[in-house]
């Protein structure tokens, strides 16, 4: 094939995965379409050979009433049709035409309503069958007695084959790759088998895919037939091709007609089987001459389909749930292992590899915990592991399956004969971490139905290059290289519900140690406090006799001296607060933080309070004020209430420039009593205010000797006594802090 050849063959190749199918602007000669408009049901548009069916000219037709081609009786049997609730579950309407016998399908599509008019195969011989509706309750009976999915692969095909006469009656199974494989047939003895042989994917492309998903059957009498146009070619009121999805004569694409006569058939029907909403297979049927089954025996074979959809569905959720029984007693084996782990969860794995490996058929299994790393039984390298184990980390997925590694992870063809398949699982956390279990490449022979390297081929002809489908369809032999067994839905299960418990056996020796940490921090603060306490305060009384030695008005040395003095005194005054700040910081993080409360008259607090804070301003020409509304009284801790309120109008103080105010307010409101502590100072950035009640957290410029717990603690205390803290500040405009405890009735 030349350069050009093979751009061109790109090129065909990519125009027929977009061909319009479901727009072909034509439908098969088996009958008659017509679109027709609500309610007044005038013909918009319809198929050619209504001419050589109806002796009637289709341009003649467009823009009359029904009525007009049919009749006024048969045009009434569609309009009483029309008023049930669902037309799928109208039965076909019968008609007789021209000396024709048809059957009536109706359907709506994008506003549209669709009546076919299908011939009625009045000869139709079906082979040993004795009354249809006998046959079919006996076929259904048959299905459900089946007790393997082969079984009932088997039957659904030898069924059918029975009940429409056709040559050949295959299930094709879809496979995650794509392609698909026979898994059962009945055939007739002149057919070449397909039992067992894989078909390439481009067979039956996307977009053919997503009509079977939608579509239950579908059927072609007759490959040799010419396309029958619709008249007029595109919609009227939209100007668009009619969307035929849902059309039983829907035409086909003629590479499509090509392939079945390559294959041999010149008949062919396909029935949908699906998982859920999504396709597993197709029941194909083909015959070797044209073969019309009418609607009837088509609807006995769709609900073989659909319950044959059921029980698939239902026996593979059956083995699913049998495959995952059988690995919890392994699971539970290796979870206990876990548990009783000294060190980290996967050194307890490590103890029990032959059941790790057992617990997925695994020929070999590797471990890793940061820098350590076990493996057991067939592996790579440890090289290549690492290796291995760091693009599944990078790839992000918590847990892998690859039957054919090197397809996704190259550098696994190195070793593909010990190694073709990988199983893993990782936990999210920082080090490097994860169980990989390996199995070892199996060769085997597919046997495809053709050169799966060529589904299409490029032909000449007098109108230029076009696609063609394969005309082989001979046993073709491919050795498997580098492919291990598959893994199991078990397998996978296992994997999943093992990293599940790794995962919160790690969560739970984490909470431990936290708990172990804070308990050790907790005893450390305490036992510091304790200890610190008793020579700071000999400290503070040594200085306070060493400054009565050293008067400030004695000579310079002396100044000297009383200076260092105060400054000691102030730093174990310091040291003090921020021992009592550590301890009561501690007993906050831990949930022990206790209260004594008793009855308290909030004006009685507010007096004590102005009384020691109110020299503070003083000293700074701030006016402060304390209100009360008359009669509050609360339950709370006097002593640590009032360290909530000596810390809040403290840091008012502190931040308010000279000549400034603070205004210290307790109001009832509700069933609380809220305390508020208003300042005119320089306020809080938006993007500070959020953070002030953080531990440790200081405004730097202004608050120098913070230690950033002051209102850690008061958040905590006001907790203590049932209440909640707030803070609203504006820059230049000033600071308010207000806090609730409940009201003493």
């Amino acid at each position: 094939m030349t350069e050009q050849e093979k751009e061109t063959f790109e090129q065909l190749l990519s125009n027929c995965a977009d061909e319009p199918i479901r727009f072909p602007g034509a439908i098969q000669p088996h009958g008659l379409l017509l679109t027709l408009s609500e309610p007044a049901l005038d013909i918009i548009q319809v198929s050619a050979n209504v001419e050589t069916l109806l002796a009637r000219a289709p341009e003649e037709l467009i823009g009359q009433p029904l009525e007009h081609l049919i009749g006024d009786v048969d045009a009434q049997a569609v309009r009483v049709a029309l008023q049930q609730p669902a037309l799928f579950d109208v039965p076909p309407l019968r008609f007789q035409l021209n000396g024709t016998a048809f059957e009536g399908l109706l359907h709506r599509h994008q506003g549209v309503l669709i009546l076919e008019l299908e011939i009625h195969a009045e000869n139709f011989q079906p082979r040993n069958v004795a009354g249809n509706q006998t046959h079919l309750g006996r076929m259904l009976q048959r299905l459900h007695a089946a007790t393997t999915l082969q079984a009932l692969y088997d039957i659904s095909v030898q069924e059918i084959q029975a009940l429409t006469g056709y040559d050949r009656v295959l299930i094709y199974r879809f496979e995650e790759e794509g392609h698909g494989q026979v898994i059962a047939e009945a055939s007739s003895p002149s057919m070449e088998v397909f039992n067992g042989l894989f078909f390439p994917a481009s067979d039956i492309p996307e977009q053919a895919r997503e009509l079977y998903r939608t579509n239950w059957l579908r059927i072609i009498p007759n490959a040799d037939y010419q396309p029958v146009p619709l008249v007029p070619k595109l919609r009227p009121d939209t100007q668009t091709p009619l969307d035929l999805s849902f059309a039983t004569l829907r035409s086909v694409s003629p590479i499509h007609c090509q392939y079945m006569k390559n294959m041999g058939v010149l008949s062919s029907m396909s029935i949908s089987l699906l998982k859920g909403d999504k396709l597993w297979g197709l029941i194909s049927c083909g015959n070797r001459q044209p073969l019309h089954v009418p609607h009837e025996l088509r609807s006995a074979c769709q609900t073989i389909g659909q319950v044959l959809s059921l029980q698939i569905s239902a026996m593979e959720s059956l083995e699913i749930s049998r495959q995952r029984e059988e690995k919890l007693d392994a699971l539970a084996l290796l979870n206990q292992a876990m548990i009783d782990s000294p060190q980290n969860v996967f050194d307890g794995l490590a103890n029990l590899p032959q059941t790790l490996m057992a617990l997925t058929n695994a020929g070999g299994v590797a471990i890793i915990e940061d820098k350590q790393m076990h493996h057991y039984g067939i592996c790579p390298e440890p090289d290549e592991i690492r290796a291995l184990h760091k693009w599944l980390q990078e790839s992000g997925q918590s847990v892998f399956a690859s039957h054919h590694l090197a397809s996704v992870y190259p550098p696994a063809a190195q070793y593909q004969q010990v190694t073709s398949g990988v199983l893993a699982m990782s936990l999210p956390k920082p080090v490097a971490n994860g169980v990989l279990w390996f199995r070892p490449e199996v060769k085997e022979n597919i046997n495809w139905s053709g050169d799966p390297r060529k589904p299409l081929a490029l032909e000449n002809s007098d109108a230029g290059l076009h696609l063609r489908p394969r005309t082989s369809f001979e046993i073709w032999k491919v050795e498997m290289a580098g492919i291990s067994t598959k893994w199991s839905h078990g397998d996978l299960f296992a994997a999943n519900d093992l990293r599940r418990s790794a995962l919160e056996n790690d969560l739970a020796r984490q909470v431990r140690r936290e708990q172990d940490a804070v308990h050790a921090r907790d005893e450390l603060v305490a036992v510091v406090s304790h200890d610190l306490r008793n020579p700071m305060t000999v400290i503070s009384m040594l200085c306070g006799l060493l400054q009565k030695d050293f008067s400030s008005e004695g000579h310079h040395p002396s100044r000297r001296i009383s200076t260092a003095i105060d400054t000691m005194q102030q730093a174990a005054a310091r040291m003090n607060t921020l021992l009592e700040d550590l301890l009561d910081t501690s007993k906050i993080d831990a949930g022990r933080y206790t209260i004594t409360p008793q009855r308290l008259d909030v004006g009685q607090m507010f007096d004590e309070a102005q009384a020691l804070l109110g020299p503070l301003a003083q000293d700074k020409d701030i006016r402060i004020s304390f209100e009360a509304d008359p009669g509050l009284r609360i339950h709370a801790d006097p002593e640590r209430l009032f360290q909530v309120l000596s810390n809040l109008v403290g840091n008012a103080i502190k931040f308010t420039p000279r000549l400034g105010a603070v205004d210290v307010l307790a109001k009832s409101v509700g069933s609380d009593i809220v305390f508020t502590v208003r300042d005119s100072g320089e306020g809080i950035p938006k993007e500070n205010l959020a953070r002030v009640f953080d531990r440790y957290w200081t405004v730097k410029e202004g608050n120098p000797t913070g230690t950033g717990l002051g209102l850690y603690i008061s958040q905590g205390i006001v907790e203590a006594h049932g209440g909640r803290i707030f803070a609203e500040s504006e820059v230049g405009q000033g600071s308010e802090f207000r806090f609730t405890v409940p009201r003493l009735d």
